[in-house]
């Protein structure tokens, strides 16, 4: 079970929810504990679609510092053979951790 909802979450999420006219139905999420809600015909945790969202946008922050980090090294290679093949194991490690973040984007 994921953390409960936080009083902060409740009156920026919940709240608002209720007063858009979502319905708070009387089941409970089971990652969260958090009521969940029926809008437009759909069974939902607002909490867990907010933090999955929240956890999205910071992935992406750092998924765009990987790739400004690769463009740069990119548009620097250096003449030495040595520094180069440095300067590519990094950016085949900046590669694989951007393949893992779009893993982690797509998952939980």
């Amino acid at each position: 079970m994921t953390k409960a909802p936080t009083e902060e979450e409740i009156r920026k999420i919940i709240m608002p929810l209720m007063l858009s006219g979502a319905k708070m139905l009387d089941r409970h999420c089971p990652k969260c504990g958090s009521p969940l809600f029926e809008k437009d015909g759909k069974v939902f945790c607002p909490v867990c679609e907010h933090r999955k969202k929240q956890r999205q946008a910071e992935l992406k922050g750092v998924e765009e510092r990987l790739m400004e980090k690769l463009n740069e090294l990119a548009n620097s290679l250096p003449e030495d053979i040595e520094e180069l093949e440095k300067h590519l194991r990094v950016m085949e490690l900046i590669i694989n951790l951007l393949e893992r973040y779009k893993v982690l984007e797509g998952g939980e």
